[in-house]
């Protein structure tokens, strides 16, 4: 017997796929960098955070452009300087506290920046108590080749 289709589930594929696209766009980067830049969160004590991040706009992006809303949060990404890997189901980013609170609310502004109907952001954060905290490459060292 055959799977049921479940139409919503294209949509949600396409969104996943479209992160591992680099964007080539920074329009919406800085105007979600600005807005970032004056978010009110609490200073830092100095440690080191890792992310990652996966946003899942609706629609993902446009008739001429299939990820542009997704593009549109990795773009905002890349133009923080901070460390970060493009992923096929989200995008790891890692730096000071204070630099990545704000930046995770500027990626998902950016995907309703660019027009999309809504968006849902599902982030995952790692931090320790101690300055100089987690590393991606740390984590990942013995699995890579």
């Amino acid at each position: 017997m055959a799977n049921p289709s479940f139409p919503h589930l294209r949509s949600f594929r396409l969104a996943v796929l479209a992160l591992s696209l680099l964007a080539s766009s920074t329009v919406w980067a800085q105007k979600a960098q600005q807005q970032a830049a004056s978010a009110p969160f609490p200073p830092a004590n100095g440690g080191h955070v890792i992310a990652e991040i996966q946003v899942i706009p609706r629609p993902a992006g446009t008739a001429d452009d299939r990820y542009k809303h997704v593009d549109a949060a990795i773009a905002v990404i890349q133009s923080s300087g901070l460390r970060y890997e493009v992923h096929g189901l989200g995008t790891v980013v890692e730096g000071p506290p204070e630099k990545i609170w704000p930046l995770l609310q500027a990626v998902h502004q950016a995907t309703l920046d660019a027009g999309a109907e809504r968006t849902l952001s599902i982030i995952k954060v790692s931090s320790g108590s101690q300055p100089g905290g987690p590393r991606v490459d740390d984590l990942v060292r013995k699995f890579r080749q």
